[in-house]
Formats: structure tokens, C-alpha cells, sequence
């Protein structure tokens, strides 16, 4: 047993299958190579949230025949990262001592109680939000070509509106979090596309709110934008529906969801602080370009918040694709203003040290 070292070694050991999610930004699967090489060191972890990587893992037996039905176990980590966003090898190292001294590493046999309750009670498990659980269940299903839960095709009635938009009330966020995660399926994109235009707001914001964590297709992507675009022609913009609209891109194209930051980024009134926390949390990968990014951190120093500017550039720098970017801008010319604020977070950053 002393010589399993990594979550990777020890289903390899024990004859189990896994899939590993994180559970931090987006809910999206992690490659098992690119996580094995995430346990060795070799990389920083893809997507980290104040310093820490949020996981979802499922792990499973093989069955015993074609017609069995996988029952996965699953355990939600959230574990330490370092300044340069690699594991801290340390706490992965306690967590499998807390699953080897709870199991033996014996993951074939259903745990006993005591065994379950000696696992929960290990520092690295946390609790998902509902949502996110949702979403990971619906993906995870997916994943498994298994059948949706029992409240999918409630959903897909109710977004027809055959049942009546404001009847909304028994739809769960389980049912439309499967219909998001199978828009690939049963006319599922044409029927939310169709949707949008005419949802009231709270099964509006639970539909935004699935799509931000899937792939959607370009003409969904498209009928958000234009939604996006609409909202910020208003005289009185509804600033926090443009940051969940903003959201749901998050899986769009990369040209078509820079192009909507882009939008929002020439205008100081719509870089409001909630639009601009939805970028970084949802759609940081479109600060890859680098005048996206530096415009981005134009209108969030022209929020005059400064511990908003610290934290979120604390945050970006944290991302492995957006580091050298992030870096780069602190060391190149820029507004008078950006200028300024960054001065101020690395004079903060001397004084922590």
C-alpha cells in the first residue's frame, strides 16, 4: 500500500474506471492523462478557484454483463494548490492515506458505513452547490450513455410551452440540466433556442445557468448573443441578466464569445463589476487574446475597486493559459489608469511578503 502515491495508482490498483470533473469553474471533464500528469507534477491543474482544485470523481467497477447498469461511488475534493497552481503533494498524499486506512484500497466492495463515514469526515470533501451537482449528474450520465433522470421529458414539455410559460414551477433544475447537457439530442438545442425568446425570468436564469457549463451549438450561441446584444441597446440595461447571458457562452464558439466580450469591453457603463466577475469566472479562456485581456483590465480598474482589481488579477494570473498574458500586461505600456491599479497590486503584493 505504500507505494500508491496518486488517486491514478490507486483505481489502476484496485481494477476500478474512473472520470475525473472539475467542479470549480465550469463542470467539464478532465482528460485521465492530463490528470495523471496534474498528480505527478508535471502540470499545473487546468482550472483552479482560489487556490484550490474542485473535483468530482467517479469510479466504478466493470459489470458483470452488457446489461448491468453502472453504479458509480463519487467523491467531491477540493484540494490545495501551490502559487504556481501544481497540488500540493502533501494533501494528496493525505487523502489517500485517509481512503486506504477507510477501505485498505479494497474500492471493489461496497464500503460499510463506518467506512463511509470515516471518508466523509476527511478535510478534503466538500459539498457541491446544487446546481453544479445537477450539472455533474447530468454530464456524468452522459458520459455513461445512460438514460436521463425522471425529470427530463417534464422539462422537455415545459419548453415547447405547450404546458404554459408561467407554469414553471414544477420543473426542476435536474430536468432542464439534462436537457442542456443532451442538446445534441431529441431537438433539444432548436427547443431552448425557441425557448429563450419567451421564458420568464426565473426559469430564464435556471436555463443561462445550465448552459454556462455545456458545449452549445453556433445557432444557440448565436440566439444568446443577439439576447446579449438586444439587453445592452436598452436605455436601462438589466446588468445582471447580461452577466448570466454572458455566462451561458461560456461553452460557445471562441470566436463568437470573444466577439460578445468584446461588445460588452467598449463600453465603461456595461463593464459593470458583476459582468466583469461572469467573464473571469465563466469565460476566462477568451482572455487568452491579449487585447481582450488588456481591455478587461482597463474597465475593471476604472471600477476604482481595488481589492476587486487584486483579487481577480490574483485570480487570472492563478490560470495556467493566462498566466504568461497576465504577466506580459503588468510589464507593458498601458492606460494611465490600469497602469496605476496594477502599481498598487504589486506594492500590496510587497507588503504581504
Amino acid at each position: 500500500m505504500d507505494t500508491i502515491h496518486s488517486l491514478t495508482e490507486l483505481f489502476h490498483h484496485a481494477g476500478s474506471q474512473y472520470q475525473i470533473f472539475d467542479l470549480g469553474r465550469r463542470v467539464q471533464t478532465i482528460d485521465a492523462k492530463q490528470f495523471q500528469a496534474v498528480e505527478a507534477g508535471q502540470q499545473p491543474y487546468p482550472f483552479p478557484l482560489q487556490r484550490h482544485a474542485h473535483l468530482a470523481i467517479a469510479f466504478w467497477n466493470s459489470p458483470q454483463s452488457k446489461q448491468d447498469t453502472i453504479q458509480p461511488w463519487i467523491w467531491f475534493l477540493r484540494l490545495p494548490l501551490d502559487e504556481r497552481s501544481l497540488l500540493v503533494q502533501a494533501d494528496m498524499g493525505n487523502f489517500i492515506k485517509f481512503v486506504i486506512e477507510a477501505t485498505g484500497a479494497n474500492l471493489q466492495a461496497e464500503p460499510s458505513k463506518e467506512q463511509q463515514d470515516k471518508l466523509a469526515s476527511n478535510p478534503y470533501i466538500f459539498t457541491p452547490k446544487d446546481d453544479k451537482m445537477a450539472l455533474f449528474t447530468s454530464q456524468l450520465r452522459v458520459n455513461l450513455q445512460q438514460a436521463s433522470s425522471q425529470y427530463y421529458e417534464h422539462a422537455q414539455h415545459y419548453l415547447t410551452g405547450d404546458l404554459g410559460w408561467n407554469n414553471w414551477q414544477t420543473v426542476g433544475i435536474q430536468g432542464f440540466a439534462d436537457v442542456c447537457c443532451r442538446l445534441h439530442q431529441d431537438q433539444n438545442s432548436v427547443l431552448v433556442r425557441k425557448a429563450l425568446l419567451q421564458l420568464p425570468s426565473e426559469p430564464l436564469y435556471a436555463i443561462l445557468g445550465c448552459l454556462e457549463h455545456c458545449n452549445i451549438t453556433e445557432k444557440l450561441a448565436l440566439r444568446v448573443k443577439e439576447l446579449l446584444i438586444k439587453e445592452s441597446q436598452q436605455s436601462n440595461p438589466d446588468l445582471f441578466l447580461m452577466s448570466a447571458q454572458i455566462r451561458a457562452l461560456a461553452g460557445a464558439d471562441k470566436k463568437c464569445l470573444q466577439s460578445a466580450i468584446t461588445l460588452i469591453l467598449s463600453s465603461q457603463r456595461l463593464s459593470h463589476p458583476e459582468i466583469l466577475i461572469a467573464i473571469v469566472g465563466r469565460c476566462w479562456p477568451a482572455l487568452q487574446d491579449q487585447t481582450i485581456a488588456t481591455t478587461f483590465l482597463l474597465r475593471l480598474a476604472q471600477t476604482g475597486d481595488q481589492i476587486l482589481f487584486n483579487q481577480i488579477f490574483t485570480d487570472l494570473v492563478m490560470q495556467p493559459i493566462l498566466r504568461m498574458t497576465m504577466l506580459y500586461i503588468i510589464h507593458s505600456e498601458a492606460d494611465p489608469k490600469l497602469v496605476s491599479a496594477l502599481e498598487s497590486l504589486q506594492n500590496n503584493a510587497k507588503q504581504r511578503q
